[in-house]
């Protein structure tokens, strides 16, 4: 597996918690939860969500206040400097994601679009 040396993304408390919550209460056990984007929505793309039974050998794995999560190897450029929260209000709740990354939003919030971060210069230079 591959083991981050940046933070390809962080956790609320909030986010964190809810994850916990909702794995404490899941029928099979899980590995963790994993993050993607996809083409699609009227903006251009989406986030995706899923749990995972395993790590693939590619996966980005972060480790953050006590929830594993896996990034899909495709989706790290554009989720790099992400922060995911968890919010409620009287008429919602769901996961939001602070993204650096994205440029714009569609009106309904479902779709984003996302421009690829550099990667950092270290990952650039190889180590001799």
């Amino acid at each position: 597996m591959a083991k981050s040396r940046f933070s390809v993304i962080s956790l609320t408390d909030a986010a964190a918690e809810r994850i916990r919550e909702i794995m404490a209460n899941a029928d099979t056990p899980t590995a963790g939860l994993r993050l993607g984007v996809k083409n699609g929505g009227c903006a251009g793309m989406s986030y995706t969500m899923e749990w995972a039974e395993a790590a693939g050998p590619l996966d980005e794995v972060i480790e953050d206040k006590g929830v594993r999560v896996l990034v899909d190897p495709k989706a790290v450029l554009f989720l790099l400097g992400t922060r995911m929260d968890f919010r409620a209000d009287k008429l919602s709740s769901g996961f939001v994601f602070e993204n650096p990354n994205q440029t714009s939003a569609c009106g309904c919030g479902e779709s984003v679009a996302i421009t690829p971060a550099a990667p950092p210069v270290d990952d650039l230079v190889p180590t001799i």
